[in-house]
């Protein structure tokens, strides 16, 4: 037999199968289309809502800008490109997490929080519909600041979205990179004049809030803890049978 070589083609196939029959299940539970729709929901809900806010002020209506204690005190450079990088790692950091530490079980969970974070924002952008900070112009990074409508600041997606993944994670070397990269977009989108400051920290806020939330009243997209809780009961009932 000829011993095939790490990295080789029928290592990489399986691989591939190996995550193949680890999804199977997930893609089975009802929770994984919630969460789906959901997150679905919250980027289509921010994309609308962006567009209202951007064909109002094309009407003639005027935002308010507010006075901001630190983007009064800090120089504007243009360093949207930075934002829009750092805020996609986070993304591409969850994908491997969820490869490496075959955590697929959590998948409905990312996701139905990811999108009530979405539609959570979608909401707050018209209801408090301020305008951009003074001196912000748009982005002209190649990722066009991720929305063709740079309008509706509060809160800030970038920031908020960022530190919901820091707290998903569980493992401390994904979540010092993801944190590393919130650092950076904070940083740069105060530099940017993106958001206002309150913008940012409310987006922390709102993230908090919403893990919170979970951790009591959205286990059940942790399929793991719902298979331990069904056989738990499964258990329970049979004592109680015994009896």
């Amino acid at each position: 037999m000829i011993n095939q070589k790490p990295g080789s083609k029928g290592e990489i196939i399986l691989f591939i199968s190996e995550i193949i029959n680890s999804l199977i299940p997930i893609f089975k539970s009802w929770y994984f289309y919630v969460g789906l729709i959901s997150a679905i929901a919250g980027v289509e809900l921010n994309y609308a809502n962006q567009i209202f806010l951007y064909n109002s002020t094309n009407e003639g209506k005027d935002l308010p800008m507010l006075s901001d204690l630190i983007l009064d005190n800090l120089p504007l450079y243009n360093v949207s490109l930075i934002y829009d990088i750092f805020s996609l790692v986070p993304v591409i950091v969850i994908l491997i997490y969820i490869i490496h530490k075959k955590d697929y079980n959590r998948i409905p969970l990312f996701l139905i929080m990811f999108g009530i974070f979405e539609i959570i924002r979608g909401i707050f952008i018209v209801l408090t519909p301020l305008g951009n900070p003074p001196g912000f112009t748009g982005s002209d990074s190649i990722l066009n600041g991720l929305s063709k409508y740079e309008v509706g600041v509060y809160p800030s997606g970038h920031a908020g979205s960022g530190f919901l993944f820091f707290l998903l994670v569980k493992d401390k070397w994904y979540k010092g990179i993801i944190f590393f990269c919130l650092i950076i977009v904070i940083i740069s989108l105060l530099f940017a004049h993106a958001h206002y400051t309150i913008d940012i920290l409310s987006g922390l806020l709102f993230a908090y809030a919403l893990n919170s939330y979970g951790e009591k009243h959205l286990k059940m997209f942790e399929l793991g803890n719902m298979n331990k809780m069904q056989g738990r009961r499964n258990i329970k009932g049979c004592c109680q049978l015994k009896e």
